[in-house]
């Protein structure tokens, strides 16, 4: 699913509004009859007592054309419009019209005007600012929506919090709605995947409000939304009479005294997600506990005996998975950089091979074309520097990316991989995963599916998604606290039976607040 702009959101209202011959407010009568829809659904006419914050623009008329749909069902509900402007937007004075019509007024708050009581069993509907937002709150109208934040009331946003912006991070965090729920047009918002807007964010729902399909589809966007219907149509299935050779042979590279089984960890990914062969290249100390752990490995041995201290082999992999657990040795360091200066295989590159590259920027030049690099975000800053806010980091990311030519996968609640312009943000995963050797995992499903013929962004963007279903079929069966890393890859072979299990019936796109973080 694309991840529209705020200017992209506008061009499809206009070209639906032109194409369809339709009028703006006929699209807004279609938004709010979706969001009274949500609403009804839930409480069929259940005297809770709704309060209804509208703002003078088209955000605003969508809670007023809500209000008079309420009303009309009987509903008990109390209208207030947030005067923050003189000017108002034609809809919304249009909505306003007919609510007027149905003998029912508004109060209009102002600077001047005490806040309405809310109890904390009410309902607070939040359609003050919609998507064109682009400067803070007067302070007044910030001292409202702490009041509604405070209230204890359970709050729904129109569309997205109000105080929050589109394109760029708030400098305070006062000011912002605190939404329970958040019921978003047409398409989720990129600001809903960001860490930074976490405490305004719970759960959203997307509501269909009939824009355009043939804009939708054609636009291109920055970023797009991963689930699973992307990702059938990427799917290798594996031919009858196929063998071990046709799905590659993985080399992966890692591991120092005391951290073998991070490697370990890799190359049981590494097997799950479907790799054909697998090596393993550890110091001459993770033999035995590598060759005992994980049989159907091949190993090689360093001389070192806690170490890489070098890489050489006589097999000719299809990719390498390079970094779990290898330490920053200087004799490592250097044997990394000697693998760099002659190979020209796939690489997938994590941990301390990472660190590595941040401490020798030269070797980046050496990677050879998109190479998948696997950071978490103290490995990032290190990597492309410090950053301001979310959308900063996004932006040095991408030209990261177009300048070295590589894949950046940014692990985190909602992982986001980034080859050069676009983003790909993933939709599983849970805060169980946020444990030692998650991210190991990780690097093995990576580098099992470049194995296996993905073009590496493919590979990457798959990977994430499957690492994290993975982890979600062992939340469910395991709970968070008892989440580990071994269960992640173990329920691998789980999460790709689920891509083709079908729902029982359509399911709305819909999200409830989790939060994750691969080590």
């Amino acid at each position: 699913m694309r991840i529209f702009s705020a200017d992209q959101i506008y061009q499809a209202d206009k070209f639906t509004i032109e194409k369809h011959g339709i009028n703006s407010d006929d699209l807004m009568e279609r938004a709010s009859m979706q969001i009274f829809n949500w609403f009804h659904l839930r409480m069929q006419g259940a005297p809770v007592k709704i309060h209804l914050f509208c703002g003078i623009g088209n955000n605003g008329g969508d809670g007023i054309a809500l209000a008079r749909h309420l009303i009309e069902h009987g509903y008990n509900i109390e209208v207030n419009v947030v005067n923050y402007s003189d000017k108002r937007s034609k809809d919304f004075l249009i909505n306003l019209d007919r609510l007027k019509e149905r003998k029912l007024w508004p109060n209009f708050i102002d600077s001047n005007t005490p806040f309405p009581k809310i109890g904390p069993d009410d309902i607070i509907v939040d359609a003050i600012f919609g998507i064109g937002l682009n400067r803070e709150p007067d302070r007044w109208v910030k001292n409202l929506i702490e009041y509604l934040n405070h209230s204890e009331a359970f709050i729904v946003s129109v569309d997205l919090p109000s105080g929050i912006f589109m394109n760029s991070i708030s400098k305070s965090d006062e000011g912002i709605v605190r939404s329970n729920y958040i019921l978003s047009f047409q398409a989720p918002k990129l600001i809903f995947f960001l860490p930074e807007n976490a405490p305004y964010i719970d759960n959203w729902q997307v509501l269909d409000i009939g824009l355009d399909q043939e804009f939708l589809t054609s636009t291109e966007t920055d970023y797009e939304l991963i689930a699973k219907h992307e990702l059938l149509a990427w799917y290798i299935p594996r031919k009858k009479y196929s063998h071990k050779g046709a799905y590659g042979h993985s080399l992966i590279i890692g591991g120092t005294h005391g951290k073998i089984g991070a490697m370990i960890l890799t190359a049981k990914a590494c097997l799950h997600a479907g790799t054909g062969l697998l090596t393993a290249m550890v110091p001459n100390c993770g033999f035995i506990p590598m060759q005992t752990s994980v049989p159907e490995a091949m190993v090689l041995t360093d001389a070192d005996e806690k170490i890489i201290s070098k890489i050489s082999y006589d097999i000719t992999p299809t990719v390498i998975g390079i970094g779990t657990g290898m330490g920053q040795d200087p004799k490592t360091k250097k044997a990394f950089s000697d693998l760099l200066k002659n190979n020209n295989i796939s690489l997938v590159i994590d941990a301390d091979a990472i660190n590595l590259l941040s401490s020798s920027k030269t070797l980046l030049k050496k990677l050879p074309p998109q190479s998948i690099l696997t950071p978490h975000d103290k490995e990032l800053e290190r990597l492309i520097g410090a950053w301001e806010d979310d959308f900063d980091k996004l932006a040095m990311a991408k030209a990261f990316s177009k300048k070295y030519d590589c894949i950046l996968v940014l692990k985190g609640a909602h992982t986001i991989t980034i080859y050069k312009d676009k983003g790909y943000i993933n939709t599983t995963g849970n805060p169980g995963m946020a444990t030692a050797g998650s991210g190991d995992v990780l690097t093995g499903v990576i580098t099992a599916l470049v194995a296996q013929g993905y073009a590496p962004l493919r590979a990457a963007v798959f990977g994430v998604y499957l690492h994290g279903s993975a982890g979600d079929i062992g939340a469910e069966a395991r709970g968070y606290l008892a989440l580990t890393a071994s269960d992640i890859s173990e329920y691998l072979g789980d999460a790709l039976l689920d891509l083709f299990k079908l729902p029982e019936e359509p399911q709305p796109i819909e999200h409830e607040a989790d939060n994750q973080d691969d080590d």
